[in-house]
């Protein structure tokens, strides 16, 4: 089956933001406490950091990471992780039934940050606070000093401030999980007056305010067009959260799911853009996909420590999918929906990083080690950053219930600013090997400079702490003549190819 693409340099989408390929942290299961803070671990550093776990997110070059929650910071008093550890509270998360010791606060987590060449995205409790233990929290982390809060991060050994630009407004407001769920007047109303007080702080800030937290809630997207009725001229960015699954174990309606990525975002986009012009606006506010990863493996085995029969156990195993090759090739596809559409999705965060539904999973006292799926966040990461091409595609396709006329090519290109293209593929057909044939017009490449695939695994099959047997091999057949490049891709493949 053949597929031909046609990439012109004369015709691109949008420059990507680098925070396209963020994570997230939250103080969920084994995130924090034996994922990335074990102080009796054999590779801790001297703020018991597994430095295991640092050299892997440091492979990845994650540029921002989202802390501490999600679900966890609409209860969460951020006061109770400063201060001598030793005095820190013990509390109940009722997120996610568990007991949070607190041992792992903003200075902890900022130390480990730093370890780890990674920015940090801050969230604030909108939820059961608000306004003003966000601006406290804020006056905390970024103001110099001689001010209350300031002076006692001082005090509590921070002399210098860690100047945070980017700033969560709360987490799924619109969720009856949430502690303290609004509706969307609430919420808007909220963020807005603390977007306010924020900016009355410091103009330069990035402010995200929530947006639905699935296209599948019922009060989307008239959620999104209210909220952006308050916020929309004193935000940056609104959130959008999306998990993927596959309970059905069909993988062909599985791998079009990216499909229904697109269309909330297109809707989402079309919110953005009317809003800007019934208030008249000159600013353009973007979309931060500030949660995104497939989750359903775990589910089942979840049930016990969240429906509280097992007490308030301090860092359960909680939402640790093992995921599989089908998994490889779901992530791909919906990278390369956002490279598709970085002229409008500016930041990205995969939910989570380090054990809880992660491309990294730790064994307590033992080894870390990569999950199938990290290696297609890997190569976008590093691959993905520069300009993504307007690429025309001619592939044949397949419908399911929800999509029509699904290619069974998913690509995506890059020009990064060296003149180097990136192309993330995956081919979609169970059975037949796609002939790529993609036209390279106006480009000043003539050689394969990386080639790495992944292919011919059965789709259970798993990586874990003793063998990772799904991982890319080098491509052997790709190759440039007269300005075009050929190769074979394998069904159900995923492959990321570099020109240069």
């Amino acid at each position: 089956m053949r597929a031909a693409v046609t990439a012109h340099a004369g015709y691109t989408i949008s420059k990507i933001d680098p925070r396209l390929y963020g994570s997230f942290i939250e103080h969920l299961g084994r995130a924090v406490y034996t994922g990335i803070h074990e102080p009796g671990h054999p590779t801790a550093d001297e703020n018991g950091f597994r430095r295991d776990v640092i050299d892997l997110v440091r492979e990845l070059d994650v540029p921002i990471v989202r802390y501490p929650g999600g679900n966890f910071v609409s209860a969460y008093d951020w006061e109770d992780g400063i201060g001598p550890k030793e005095d820190r509270p013990v509390r109940l998360d009722l997120a996610w039934h568990s007991s949070e010791s607190n041992q792992v606060g903003i200075h902890e987590f900022a130390d480990w940050a730093d370890a780890a060449g990674t920015e940090m995205m801050l969230a604030v409790n909108l939820g059961s606070r608000g306004l003003d233990a966000a601006r406290a929290f804020l006056e905390y982390v970024n103001h110099p000093g001689g001010s209350y809060w300031s002076d006692l991060r001082r005090k509590n050994g921070r002399e210098e401030p860690w100047g945070v630009k980017m700033w969560c407004l709360g987490n799924e407001m619109d969720g009856p999980w949430q502690i303290g769920q609004k509706t969307a007047a609430e919420y808007g109303r909220i963020a807005f007056e603390t977007a306010k007080a924020m900016r009355a702080f410091d103009k330069s800030l990035e402010l995200v305010v929530c947006g639905s937290s699935s296209p599948k809630m019922a009060t989307y997207p008239e959620w999104e067009a209210t909220v952006l009725d308050y916020t929309y001229d004193s935000v940056d960015y609104i959130s959008l959260h999306m998990y993927f699954d596959n309970h059905a174990g069909d993988t062909a309606a599985y791998l079009a799911q990216n499909a229904r990525l697109d269309d909330y975002i297109g809707t989402v986009a079309g919110v953005l853009a009317f809003t800007k012009a019934k208030k008249r606006s000159k600013r353009d506010v973007y979309i931060s996909f500030d949660e995104w990863n497939v989750w359903y493996h775990s589910r089942e085995q979840d049930r016990t420590v969240l429906e509280g029969r097992d007490g308030w156990p301090h860092a359960p195993a909680l939402l640790e999918d093992i995921y599989n090759f089908e998994d490889v090739l779901q992530v791909g596809c919906i990278l390369n929906t956002f490279i598709r559409r970085s002229d409008v999705v500016k930041v990205g965060c995969l939910a989570q990083l380090v054990n809880v539904i992660a491309p990294i999973m730790t064994v307590p006292g033992g080894p870390a080690w990569r999950q199938t799926t990290f290696y297609p966040y890997l190569f976008a990461s590093r691959h993905g950053r520069g300009t993504a091409l307007n690429l025309a595609v001619d592939c044949a396709g397949y419908s399911t219930d929800f999509a029509s006329d699904v290619p069974y090519l998913d690509i995506a290109g890059v020009q990064a600013e060296d003149g180097t293209l990136a192309f993330f593929m995956v081919n979609r057909h169970p059975t037949e090997t796609l002939a790529l044939d993609l036209s390279l017009e106006g480009f000043a490449v003539g050689a394969v400079i990386e080639d790495k695939v992944m292919s011919g695994h059965d789709l259970r099959q798993v990586n874990g702490p003793d063998d990772t047997p799904v991982a890319p091999k080098d491509g052997q057949d790709a190759a440039i003549a007269a300005g075009r490049l050929t190769a074979a891709l394998p069904p159900l493949s995923y492959r990321m190819i570099r020109l240069g």
